[in-house]
């Protein structure tokens, strides 16, 4: 059965600006911002990590591993300083223990690796705040990026007015899935302007 966390809705007041969750590493993926992520969730450890997030708050950070430690995954491996904070809206348990589970990116975080009790890792993630793109390129930015993600995208026929640029630039991203690096770099830079030009650079290329 499908299920809605009773952590979800959050409550209306602001997230906190640094918090300690549990960490969630996987290799080439980012968790964007407004963005949902199907995950299954199988390991045992990361199981227990489910269970704990869901008698919690709900949130947990998907940090994405460094280049070239794809094969200490069983282990724990790196994982770049910038990730995603997440909250789980909905999930399924099955029978034999897995999740399920449908992740919301909330925001970007800066992490640090705390001492963790439990088979998984925690973090201190302190949340990171956008540079909104300058009103006097919006117009022009929303055009581009709206233009460019339609144009990838089978399954969208508009895009709402009121999107941010930055959350325009990441759509962008996701559809153009660029390298690693690329990718990394782009997640990082916290300019709403700067991200949607990288965007846009690559999506001409």
């Amino acid at each position: 059965m499908i299920d809605v966390p009773d952590c979800w809705p959050p409550p209306d007041d602001l997230p906190a600006k640094e918090q300690v969750v549990p960490l969630f590493p996987l290799a080439n993926v980012w968790l964007v911002p407004h963005a949902v992520m199907p995950l299954h969730i199988f390991e045992p450890r990361y199981r227990a990590m489910v269970e704990a997030v869901l008698d919690g708050s709900g949130e947990l950070v998907l940090g994405t591993v460094v280049q070239g430690h794809e094969s200490d995954m069983q282990d724990a491996p790196p994982v770049h300083p910038v990730a995603g904070l997440g909250q789980i809206v909905q999930f399924e348990k099955l029978p034999d223990g897995r999740f399920l589970i449908m992740l919301l990116g909330k925001s970007r975080v800066r992490i640090a690796e705390c001492e963790s009790d439990h088979e998984y890792r925690l973090v201190s993630a302190a949340q990171l705040e956008e540079t909104p793109a300058p009103v006097t390129r919006e117009s022009e930015l929303r055009e581009k990026l709206t233009g460019a993600i339609l144009a990838r995208s089978e399954d969208l026929l508009n895009l709402p007015d009121n999107l941010p640029i930055g959350c325009l630039a990441d759509l962008l991203a996701l559809r153009l899935n660029p390298p690693h690096q690329t990718w990394q770099q782009l997640y990082s830079t916290l300019d709403a302007e700067r991200r949607a030009e990288i965007a846009l650079d690559l999506a001409s290329d």
